[in-house]
C-alpha cells in the first residue's frame, strides 16, 4: 500500500472533488447538459407560493403550487439562463433583474424590499455587518473565483519597477485579499497583525516602492489596458470575455482552494429571521444541478468554481470575521 506523504487536502479541495465526482457520475447517467453560461454575480430574492413548501421538502421537481423569485444582479449573463431553466424544472420561477451595484443588495435586503443576494463572498458580509449593526446570514455556498496579479506589459511580477502603479479593489475585504495576493507573490510583506482586513498602512514591507492605487473592483478589468497601471489585482472571473483573459495569462496566480480563502467563498444570504425559508433550498439544489455547474465551466473555463461548504463553516467563519472587523 503506498503513502500518501503530500499535504492534507483542504476541505475547500475536498468539496470540489466530491462535487466533480458527483456531477461526473450524474451526467454518465443521461443527464442533459444546457450550455448557457457565465456568474450570476448578485441574487436577491422574493418568495411566493409558499403552500409548495411540503413539496419542496419532500424531493417533488414539480410542487403544486411553485415558488417563485426575483433576483436582482449586477450584470446580465448567461449563465442565468442555466438557474431560472433547471430551476423552474424544480418548482422555482425566477426572474433576474440588474441592479448594477454593489452596496444596494445589502442595504435592500436589511430594508426588507427583498429577501436574499449573492453577489458577495463572506469576508464581504462580515464588513457590512459590522458596519451597519445588520444580521445577514448566509444561507448556502455559491462559487469561489480564483484571483491573481495581471499586467498588459509584463510577464513576470520581478519585472514591475520601482514605483509602478499597481490598482487594487476599494472595498476593505477585496483590498485586504488584493495585498495578501501581492504579499504572497513575494512583492510585499504584511504586517503579522494585520488580521483578515489588512489596509495599505499594514504594508511593512515594499521594496519595489509600488503605489497602489485603489478603484471598484469590477471596474478593474476596464482599466487593464491603461498605461499609466503596470499590473492589476484582481478576480479572473472579473474580465469580461471580449477581453480574452484568463487565469492561465496571470503573472501570479492565488490559491483560491485553499483554507485561508475560506473567507472569499461566496454566498447566498438572507436576514437571520429567514434563514429558514424552503426557497433557499431549491435554490441550493439548483445550484448543485450538474447543468448549472457545466454552463459555469464553459463561460468561465475554471475561473470560478461551484463549492458546497457546510452552513454551520460559513456562519461560524462569518461571526468570527465579523468580531474581527467590529
Amino acid at each position: 500500500m503506498s503513502e500518501h506523504t503530500g499535504p492534507e487536502p483542504s476541505e475547500l479541495r475536498a468539496s470540489i472533488a466530491s462535487g466533480k465526482r458527483k456531477r461526473r457520475n450524474l451526467l454518465i447517467g443521461g443527464v442533459a447538459v444546457v450550455a448557457v453560461a457565465a456568474i450570476a454575480v448578485v441574487v436577491s430574492v422574493v418568495v411566493g407560493g409558499q403552500n409548495g413548501a411540503a413539496d419542496a421538502a419532500t424531493g417533488s421537481d414539480a410542487p403544486a403550487e411553485r415558488l417563485s423569485v426575483k433576483i436582482a444582479v449586477s450584470e446580465d449573463t448567461q449563465f442565468q439562463d442555466a438557474v431560472k431553466e433547471v430551476a423552474a424544472e424544480k418548482g422555482l420561477d425566477v426572474e433576474w433583474v440588474n441592479v448594477k451595484d454593489w452596496v444596494l443588495p445589502n442595504t435592500e435586503l436589511v430594508a426588507g424590499t427583498v429577501d436574499a443576494n449573492a453577489f458577495q463572498h463572506i469576508l464581504y458580509l462580515s464588513a457590512f455587518n459590522a458596519e451597519n449593526d445588520a444580521d445577514l446570514t448566509p444561507v448556502f455556498s455559491t462559487v469561489i473565483t480564483q484571483w491573481g496579479v495581471f499586467s498588459k506589459t509584463l510577464t513576470d511580477v520581478k519585472d514591475l519597477a520601482d514605483g509602478a502603479r499597481v490598482a487594487i479593489p476599494d472595498d476593505p475585504s477585496n483590498g485586504g485579499r488584493a495585498l495578501n495576493i501581492l504579499a504572497a507573490a513575494g512583492l510585499i510583506e504584511i504586517a503579522a497583525d494585520a488580521g483578515n482586513f489588512p489596509t495599505v498602512e499594514d504594508v511593512a514591507a515594499n521594496d519595489k516602492n509600488l503605489q497602489f492605487v485603489p478603484l471598484p473592483a469590477t471596474s478593474i478589468p476596464q482599466q487593464f489596458d491603461d498605461p499609466s497601471l503596470a499590473a492589476v489585482v484582481v478576480g479572473t472571473s472579473y474580465f469580461d470575455p471580449s477581453q480574452g483573459i484568463t487565469k492561465d495569462d496571470a503573472l501570479f496566480l492565488d490559491d483560491s482552494l485553499s483554507e485561508k480563502n475560506l473567507p472569499y467563498v461566496n454566498v447566498v444570504a438572507t436576514r437571520e429571521e429567514d434563514k429558514d425559508n424552503p426557497a433557499w433550498k431549491i435554490l441550493e439544489d439548483t445550484y448543485a444541478d450538474p447543468r448549472v455547474a457545466e454552463a459555469l465551466d464553459d463561460e468561465f473555463a475554471g475561473n470560478s468554481i461551484l463549492v458546497k461548504v457546510p452552513v454551520k463553516d460559513l456562519r461560524d467563519k462569518l461571526a468570527e470575521l465579523q468580531a474581527e472587523a467590529e
